[in-house]
């Protein structure tokens, strides 16, 4: 169980990123108060901790649903998070853990950005969801809870990380948050490769 909740919390922490999502929250919430940052960073989070829940508990049946096996899941699930790892690790941007430019430029004409692009799809990313689908694929009914926690931790974590934006920036700069995004990617991108091997294996056997 122990294994379970450091295996689980260091993969979702390292896909949420939470010191990056404070960069960008900063860029998005300019000209903004105090106060307004943090009505936007509790609904921002609130929404895709409901979202991650949602797929937590509906998840594993909408994949039995349309007939994707563990397996093709794992594979699958592998290779995106591998990808997403390379934009770690470069330090760039892509549609996988951040808006595009067409998103970026309909999210500065918005006034509530909790919804859109907060929620969806910075926190609740492409990244997040498969990572969901993929440790529930690996956990049974005795270990959901564990898993629950670790989402709720992330999560909370998430939210001091968004409401404390202005100080991290401050102390890190963009390149100390770059570089601690790198060495995330790294992480991430070694348990992309063990999710593919599993794959594998799983579909041979």
């Amino acid at each position: 169980m122990t294994e379970l909740l450091v295996h689980s919390f260091i993969t979702f922490f390292v896909v949420i990123d939470p010191i990056g999502l404070a960069l960008i929250f900063i860029g998005l919430t300019r000209g903004l108060s105090e106060a307004e940052r943090t009505r936007e960073a509790i609904k921002a989070t609130a929404l895709a901790c409901s979202i991650l829940l949602a797929f937590m508990f509906l998840g594993a049946s909408l994949m039995a649903a349309i007939g994707v096996s563990l397996s093709a899941l794992r594979i699958a699930g592998g290779l995106l998070l591998f990808l997403l790892a390379v934009d770690m690790v470069f330090a760039r941007q892509s549609g996988l853990r951040s808006t595009t430019r067409s998103e970026q430029a309909e999210a500065e004409r918005k006034e509530d950005l909790s919804v859109f692009p907060l929620a969806f799809p910075l926190i609740t990313g492409p990244g997040a969801i498969t990572t969901i689908l993929l440790l529930i694929s690996k956990t049974g009914p005795a270990e959901f809870l564990t898993l629950l926690l670790v989402v709720i931790l992330v999560m909370l974590i998430t939210l001091v990380s968004l409401l404390f934006a202005s100080r991290i920036v401050r102390v890190l700069g963009e390149t100390g948050a770059n570089v601690i995004s790198r060495v995330l990617g790294l992480v991430l991108a070694a348990l992309a490769v063990q999710y593919v091997i599993d794959g594998i294996f799983g579909a041979m056997a």
